[in-house]
């Protein structure tokens, strides 16, 4: 009798070792670019000195279009996420991971000085300046929205405006004011795919400075981190679910109009990309495709499956690029960690026509993969007030900054 209960837990540990080789085998071999710590300093690669006339550009390691310059403009910032410019041109930028927020002051185009002005917080991401008195910073934490008053010494103590739902697979909250004076926050979801029990999860909402008058803006969004405005329209990326290949659900980048009186449904957990049903984890049966619209808003732009789509900047018209970048959209492909070939780790331009079409894709800053390891991974990215391109790395913990010199 105890040899064959032996037998029988023997059998069940090496069905369940089995099960483990399969899953990682299809979902996980691709992790050691996210797992593994940086394969050098990319500080060491990439020149910290701007190209000048005796001096060509020299990218390092990292690749770029003809006549573009990347250069690290700041560094030993760990976990760097979002980033902001004040109206004197200085960068505040959140450290989710280190649970603070740091101050970049810049003069006359160069870094002055680097200081912690919020530190004990938890998870810190979005981050907002009031657009009626730019000394007034909105900061959202993993469960509340928080503003404080910028004095000449620092900033003082934050006011709670509102309560978010805390935990869940997806913590960050992501703060932008939209041109109706509105404070938009997006929320992720708890799980991989679920249905939710709280309406406030896998959202985005909206509210008045103070915090009242909370309203959902669009739903069915598993975890949309990053937004910009153009016009009356929201353009928010969106990751998709895992564990369901290496090719599909695409990520993705949709359009939210904030004018709409309805609550937008993107689809989310039934269905995804171009109102394609999830047919893994909704068994229902429909007599028609349970993703049609009006009922679930399609994709704007499909991204390859697992890319992590995260920040997201237009061109600026001050930057002073080539003409044929106007209406242009890049995007920060954050990288992959559940694909057995790593994707993503990249910021890829979207050259659009005036109406928002896509009319072509390509990589615009490239070259942190390096087979199984990563020298970075792009996350925010923003354009001063100058029209200078910054963008955040929280893998190599620098911010970049991105010139055309040519």
């Amino acid at each position: 009798m105890k040899k064959t209960v032996l037998i029988i837990i023997l059998l069940l540990v090496l069905a369940g070792l089995g099960w483990i080789g399969v899953f990682y085998y299809q979902n996980l071999r691709g992790i050691a670019p996210v797992i593994f710590p940086p394969s050098g300093d990319i500080s060491q690669t990439v020149t910290s000195t701007k190209p000048t006339a005796s001096k060509p550009i020299n990218n390092g390691s990292l690749k770029m279009p003809d006549g573009f310059a990347v250069s690290i403009f700041a560094k030993n910032l760990p976990g760097a996420r979002v980033m902001i410019a004040d109206h004197d041109g200085n960068i505040w930028l959140s450290q989710t991971g280190q649970g603070k927020v740091s101050k970049l002051i810049i003069k006359d185009g160069s870094l002055i000085k680097q200081t912690t002005v919020l530190s004990g917080l938890k998870n810190p991401h979005g981050l907002a300046f009031d657009p009626d008195n730019s000394s007034i910073l909105f900061i959202a934490e993993e469960t509340k929205i928080s503003k404080t008053t910028i004095t000449p010494t620092g900033v003082g103590p934050l006011e709670k405006i509102i309560d978010l739902p805390p935990k869940g697979n997806h913590f960050t909250r992501t703060l932008g004011f939209g041109p109706d004076g509105r404070l938009y926050v997006s929320i992720g979801s708890t799980c991989n795919v679920c249905h939710e029990n709280d309406p406030r999860y896998a959202s985005i909402w909206s509210m008045k400075k103070d915090g009242s008058d909370f309203k959902q803006v669009a739903r069915g969004l598993r975890n949309s981190v990053f937004f910009v405005f153009k016009d009356s329209k929201m353009w928010a990326t969106e990751m998709g679910r895992d564990l369901l290949g290496d090719d599909i659900p695409p990520d993705e980048i949709n359009i939210i109009d904030i004018t709409s009186p309805l609550t937008l449904n993107f689809g989310w957990p039934n269905c995804y990309g171009k109102n394609i049903h999830d047919d893994a984890f909704d068994k229902n049966t429909y007599i028609r495709n349970p993703c049609m619209e009006p009922f679930e808003k399609e994709s704007h732009i499909d991204i390859p499956a697992h890319s992590a789509p995260l920040g997201l900047a237009f061109v600026s018209p001050k930057a002073g690029w080539p003409g044929d970048y106007k209406n242009d959209l890049l995007v920060a492909y954050h990288g992959s960690w559940n694909r057995s070939v790593p994707t993503g780790y990249k910021v890829v331009r979207y050259h659009l026509d005036v109406s928002g079409k896509v009319l072509g894709v390509s990589d615009f800053l490239s070259g942190w993969i390096k087979g199984k390891a990563a020298d970075g991974r792009p996350v925010d990215i923003i354009f001063d007030q100058n029209g200078k391109m910054y963008v955040s790395d929280d893998k190599a913990g620098v911010i970049y900054q991105i010139e055309y010199v040519k």
